[in-house]
């Protein structure tokens, strides 16, 4: 028995697949969204706020530990934090080790603004994922990681998705009210 979309018409029966690709689209928007209001009410995208979680969760480390931590490559994590370090966010010093080694840290100031940041994720969202039983929730996670592996795109760099699929070393900035593509938020799109 096909199963079918809340908001599609009773008689479209879509293939399994294309039922996938809607619902995929629409979790795309509702953090495409998300990331808007993010800008528009904290300063900050998602990225960067990914990033300042990650430093903050590890403590400091190496631009390309941080990199792969979060699945974006060395130079899009350098972009980022260029603009967070010009927000004085983060710092960047060389190890003394090894003075071709970048090692990024927190400021007194973002650890304080960490601590009232608002949530990668929509508050709603997370209110109804921890109402889910915990089995269910890694059900979820175990299915969007085999669609993940099914559409080999473990492989893929999460820059190329917060690129809205372009190279990122052919992404220039964006001119939508300072934001850059590489971060998730599409010119024109009213991020301001």
């Amino acid at each position: 028995m096909k199963t079918q979309s809340k908001s599609l018409s009773p008689r479209t029966e879509l293939p399994i697949p294309e039922q996938m690709l809607i619902a995929l689209r629409r979790i795309t928007q509702s953090m495409d969204l998300h990331s808007r209001y993010l800008v528009k009410h904290h300063g900050l995208t998602g990225p960067q706020l990914i990033i300042l979680r990650e430093i903050q969760r590890k403590g400091e480390g190496t631009v390309g530990d941080l990199a792969r931590a979060i699945s974006l490559s060395q130079s899009t994590v350098t972009g980022i934090l260029d603009r967070l370090e010009a927000r004085g966010l983060v710092v960047r010093r060389r190890a003394h080790e090894d003075k071709r080694r970048v090692i990024v840290d927190l400021t007194d100031e973002c650890h304080r603004f960490l601590e009232t940041a608002p949530s990668i994720w929509r508050e709603d969202f997370l209110r109804g994922f921890e109402e889910i039983p915990h089995w269910e929730q890694l059900m979820i996670l175990t299915a969007l990681q085999r669609l993940t592996s099914l559409m080999k795109a473990d492989a893929i760099e999460a820059g190329a998705f917060l690129n809205g699929g372009r190279n990122e070393e052919a992404a220039p900035a964006s001119t939508s009210g300072g934001v850059p593509e590489d971060e998730g938020v599409s010119p024109g799109s009213g991020a301001v």
